[in-house]
């Protein structure tokens, strides 16, 4: 009990200081501490309920959240979400660390670019919205991450949704992925609910810390931290499958 609330409030510090989702983290993490990557996408689908949630509450508070467009690719999401535990139960654990890595990597590479706003938004077609949120819902919830870090850049750089309002839309999107995650993973006998609920509830309670640290530092340190991160994670998911 002791090491899953510690675990967890290390995650939400993370998560909070470099505002990235905490399966991006919480899976390198289990897979460090000898959990098999299986057992660790199970944990991270619980843990993003919680926090994916709660952090859609507080951007509703502020006003950034646009329900309109977000429903249209959360439902699209929760779909392929709900086929994410038969894939992940019936793939071997090597395709799945090679698919980690492969996100691991464009997460990396991701930092190198600025993403441009435009000042315009394309009128968004329902069924586009729709078809990516099935894709990024498939593929996220079998490996036991959020998705946002894909869906943030398409909204825009290809939509040209404002910056503020696609971070919003892509923590919202997680909602829906994770809860249809995580039934799937249930249907498949294949989820850790006590694991993950304790992991989920403590990080809560790091994000506060995290952000407050994030507030203490500059932007480019932040961005150098995050690199290293991703490195660091990259190099040990290498290592690993070698």
């Amino acid at each position: 009990m002791i090491e899953l609330v510690i675990l967890g409030s290390t995650v939400g510090v993370l998560s909070g200081f470099f505002g990235i989702g905490g399966g991006t983290i919480l899976v390198p993490f289990l897979l460090f501490l000898g959990y098999d990557i299986k057992t660790a996408i199970s944990i991270s689908v619980v843990q993003m309920v919680y926090s994916s949630v709660y952090g859609s509450y507080l951007n509703n508070k502020k006003g950034s959240l646009d329900l309109s467009m977000t429903v249209v690719v959360g439902l699209g999401g929760s779909l392929g979400a709900l086929l994410s535990g038969y894939i992940t139960s019936n793939v071997s654990d090597q395709v799945l660390e090679l698919i980690f890595l492969s996100f691991a990597i464009f997460a990396l590479l991701r930092l190198f670019f600025k993403t441009k706003e435009y000042r315009e938004q394309i009128k968004l077609n329902p069924a586009l919205l729709f078809l990516i949120g099935f894709s990024l819902g498939v593929v996220s919830m079998t490996i036991g991450v959020g998705g946002s870090i894909i869906l943030v850049p398409i909204l825009v750089g290809f939509l040209h949704v404002p910056l503020k309002e696609a971070i919003s839309a892509g923590l919202f999107f997680v909602v829906f992925s994770s809860v249809a995650g995580m039934i799937s993973h249930i249907a498949m006998n294949d989820v850790k609910i006590f694991e993950g609920s304790i992991i989920g509830f403590s990080s809560l309670f790091g994000v506060y810390l995290g952000i407050y640290f994030k507030d203490k530092v500059n932007e480019l340190l932040q961005k150098r931290l995050l690199m290293i991160f991703y490195f660091l994670v990259v190099l040990y998911l290498i290592s690993r499958m070698i």
